[in-house]
């Protein structure tokens, strides 16, 4: 099992080396970057490119670690009690399948994302240690014990939120994912919109980049944002050549909701824009 990448997803080739390594070691890959980089996407794109199930948790703030194995339902079995339903003499009707479970008994071996993990609360990740080191857990209600029947292909990924525990990073293959440069992005933006002009294309990345390198920015655009923006000109018919105006009045690129998603975003181009006309007097 190796990932080249797909049709639909640029990987750099130290993106492909990391997951091909966790491959082989069988360790989870943690991957962490800015939001919008693809990280999520990443294990979509693995499971298309090895043929696999894909199993997908997004954690929460209120996730527990217990719910990516079982929940047991009391509340419904007392419920059902006394009521007088049969289901309640088997235990087994009341006890919910978490997404580690799915991804132990699966008839092929899955990618499992756990997405978001740093939205948890901190003691999350080590309360997974165990499992995700020996791919079993015990279910106290039956007394049994679930083990995988084939090790999964496990994508964490992090916003850096919160750091994570050091037992919990010693179990897995690390790897960064860097910003796009302008190369990686064209070629990025050429699988979302094949056939677009070269031109707009190379002045919407000029903008992009130029926004971006803008000192004070609460949030940077993002990749996500850059397609979304993309489209949105397209649709609009808006050319180059608005995107190449200098006039310091319009200094905040049209459509630019699709880029900056704060009003201290905007209001920090509305300054510049306004020092900008007061320089050019």
């Amino acid at each position: 099992m190796r990932f080249e990448g797909t049709a639909d997803y640029v990987a750099t080739d130290d993106l492909k080396v990391a997951v091909n390594a966790a491959i082989v070691l069988e360790r989870p890959l943690l991957v962490k970057g800015e939001p919008g980089t693809g990280k999520t996407v990443l294990a979509l794109e693995i499971a298309k490119a090895l043929g696999a199930p894909l199993i997908e948790w997004h954690i929460k703030s209120t996730t527990k670690a217990h719910q990516g194995l079982y929940e047991y339902d009391a509340v419904s079995r007392l419920r059902d009690s006394q009521l007088g339903d049969a289901r309640v003499k088997d235990i087994r009707n009341y006890i919910k399948r978490g997404k580690l479970w799915e991804a132990f008994v699966s008839d092929a071996r899955p990618v499992l994302l756990i997405d978001e993990i740093d939205k948890a609360d901190i003691e999350f990740p080590n309360d997974l240690l165990q499992e995700l080191d020996r791919m079993e857990f015990f279910v106290y209600e039956t007394s049994e014990t679930v083990k995988a029947q084939r090790r999964p292909m496990v994508i964490i990924t992090s916003n850096n939120e919160k750091e994570l525990p050091d037992a919990f990073l010693r179990r897995c293959f690390f790897h960064y994912i860097r910003f796009p440069d302008p190369d990686t992005m064209r070629a990025i933006v050429d699988v979302h919109f094949p056939g677009i002009k070269q031109k707009l294309v190379a002045e919407a990345l000029r903008v992009f980049y130029d926004m971006r390198d803008v000192s004070g920015l609460k949030k940077k655009p993002s990749t996500s944002e850059l397609l979304d923006w993309l489209k949105l000109l397209m649709v609009e018919d808006i050319g180059p050549e608005q995107l190449r105006e200098r006039d310091p009045k319009k200094l905040i690129p049209p459509l630019h909701g699709a880029l900056l998603k704060n009003e201290q975003d905007v209001h920090l181009f509305e300054r510049l824009a306004f020092l900008s006309r007061r320089e050019g007097r």
